[in-house]
């Protein structure tokens, strides 16, 4: 039975009551330390109100939208329509009848599983509101006309990141999970979040960089990039490891994996039960990887062109030092795709077959549907990260991470706001969140010619348009056999943007479209029996990916037995194994080696 003392009744309540009024008095002292550790952080340095140089758009945007009066008085009405509509209906259901929501959370909308936001009616109201302003928002801004391709894009981009912002779920007062984690912890819940918040903006020095993952829980070479190999070369951009083989007998030609600078190469090699670089070695290849270097200062000068030479060409002939071979496959993921085309671009152009038959993992050449990064090449943005670039001496890695991150906001940063702060708790341990938050810095000059060449003037593929070591590029006199991968939700790599690499070579070209995202897409081993892949057999030279998805057939799980297929018939022979640490070349340290477990280092204006 419940107690019904009501001396003991009103002792509890004074009890809680007393609970509640020290944590939020220690609400109020934390939340002063944290306003005085972000004027602190800001008081040394000029900010820059609009960096991204939204402001501009906007003003263009609603300029535009005045020309035309009566699209805003149509489009003021059918919000005020949809208003009375959501007004009738709950006031119908307030009176106990049945009705259906006047609008939904689109499929995958993780942001109101609760069931308060459907069971109860004060919520259920809250969220139709949102959604039905926030999508009449987005919608009234993409129908504006007069505004060229560049400014509609950032425009909806922008306007897409303030809703998902003023969602309810990121506010106290109007999420259900967080008011009743706050009655139940009489308030710790916030105490904890006032206490990640401040820890939070220590550590960005005053930038507030949500954490994701419980980083004390793994360490690289420890718990993760942990398949057995040695690092058998290395200069100032590069280390490069081969790794020790699990079969007797492997193809005759290695393989040479080149994946991205703007992340680690771990990503390829988290943990054995998913990692592709020791699924390659137990499928019989003798695996070579580059780990680039984390810039600082010191790699100021690096270019574009540094990373072909000191990147995939000493790689090159650092192989055939230590095994003697000549000719290899090769993989280039992401940038590193885009490298690695320039380079077989260049290679042709010397008259080199050393590389016989190249992959490409979501890999951008043609950058003209290149998605929402385009939005942020415009060139008073590309200037604000140059100077940025020029006071540090690199691009920092947490700018990156802050540009893809902005790309699925409510994954990548409203979760971790409502889970750290308003939740209090802990963010859980997990591998890939752990990776994507050991960020890498960028070399100024490389970068420059990366988002100018690539993303803002799309000089790739235009023959002869970029010169590197010297020869004019040209992808169209590639002719080795290519296999382009992307993947069907890929926010970074968009697939209709990647499946253009099969049109610029003049080799046989074969494309795969994977489910899932920019990473899922990629890291999908057999064993896990995850999302589903399509091919496409036909002969068929199709201009476009929704031609080639036309007439694909859908394979379920992972594609990587297929790319095998592929790969095994041009590698050759089966030779002996080959031990790294008994190759020509002298083993410098085990895998992953040095290079990758360099945390990225704060630019000399940070502090």
């Amino acid at each position: 039975m419940q107690n019904t003392d009501p001396l003991e009744s009103s002792q509890e309540a004074l009890e809680n009551s007393k609970e509640f009024a020290e944590n939020f008095a220690k609400i109020a002292v934390q939340s002063q330390e944290i306003v005085t550790e972000f004027l602190n952080s800001q008081k040394n340095g000029n900010v820059d109100p609009d960096p991204l140089n939204i402001g501009k758009a906007f003003m263009e945007m609603t300029a535009q939208m005045m020309t035309d009066p009566a699209k805003i008085l149509e489009a003021q009405t059918t919000l005020w329509k949809n208003y009375l509509d959501l007004w009738q209906n709950a006031a119908l259901r307030a009176t106990g009848q049945e009705t259906d929501p006047l609008i939904k959370p689109e499929a995958g909308d993780k942001r109101f599983k609760s069931e308060e936001w459907s069971q109860n009616q004060i919520f259920d109201y809250i969220k139709q509101s949102y959604l039905l302003t926030s999508n009449w928002v987005q919608d009234t801004v993409a129908e504006v006309d007069g505004l060229d391709e560049h400014t509609k894009k950032k425009v909806d981009f922008y306007t897409k990141i303030y809703t998902d912002a003023l969602s309810p779920t990121n506010f106290f007062w109007s999420n259900p999970d967080v008011l009743k984690k706050t009655l139940e912890s009489k308030g710790d819940n916030l105490v904890h979040g006032l206490e990640n918040m401040l820890d939070d903006l220590k550590r960005g020095k005053g930038q507030l960089i949500p954490k994701m993952t419980d980083e004390t829980a793994f360490e690289v070479g420890k718990n993760i990039a942990v398949t057995p190999g040695k690092v058998v070369f290395e200069n100032d951009l590069m280390q490069l490891l081969q790794y020790t083989p699990t079969t007797e007998k492997v193809y005759k030609k290695p393989l040479l994996i080149t994946p991205p600078w703007i992340n680690k190469f771990y990503i390829l090699d988290l943990k054995q039960e998913n990692s592709f670089i020791k699924w390659c070695v137990d499928q019989g290849y003798t695996v070579f990887v580059i780990s680039w270097v984390n810039p600082d200062e010191r790699h100021i000068d690096k270019t574009f062109e540094s990373y072909m030479s000191e990147g995939i060409l000493a790689a090159l002939d650092a192989i055939e030092s230590t095994i003697g071979e000549t000719e290899v496959t090769a993989i280039g993921y992401c940038i590193g795709g885009t490298l690695m085309a320039s380079t077989l671009a260049y290679l042709a152009a010397v008259g080199e077959n050393r590389i016989t038959a190249c992959t490409f993992f979501a890999a951008q050449l043609d950058f003209e549907d290149a998605g929402d990064l385009l939005v942020f090449t415009d060139e008073e943005q590309i200037q604000m990260i140059e100077r940025k670039m020029e006071e540090a001496g690199f691009l920092e890695g947490k700018d990156m991470a802050a540009t893809f991150n902005m790309l699925r906001s409510n994954d990548l940063i409203w979760s971790f706001v409502i889970n750290n702060y308003l939740l209090g708790k802990s963010p859980f341990p997990f591998d890939l969140l752990y990776w994507n938050s050991d960020t890498t810095n960028m070399p100024p000059k490389m970068h420059s010619f990366y988002l100018r060449n690539m993303y803002q003037k799309n000089l790739l593929q235009k023959a002869g348009a970029l010169t590197l070591g010297g020869q004019p590029i040209d992808l169209s006199k590639v002719e080795i056999p290519v296999f382009v991968q992307a993947s069907k939700e890929d926010h970074i790599a968009p697939f209709q943007s990647v499946f253009k690499d099969t049109l610029l070579f003049s080799g046989p070209a074969e494309f795969m479209l994977a489910g899932s995202g920019h990473i899922a897409g990629v890291i999908n081993h057999p064993d896990a029996k995850k999302y589903q892949h399509w091919t496409n057999t036909k002969k068929t030279k199709y201009k476009n990916a929704d031609e080639w998805m036309k007439d694909a057939k859908e394979h379920p799980g992972s594609w990587w037995p297929h790319w095998d297929k592929w790969l095994s018939k041009k590698s050759g022979p089966k030779v002996a194994a080959r031990d790294p640490a008994k190759g020509k070349l002298k083993a410098i340290e085990d895998a992953p080696g040095s290079y990758v477990k360099v945390r990225a280092k704060s630019g000399k204006n940070s502090d």
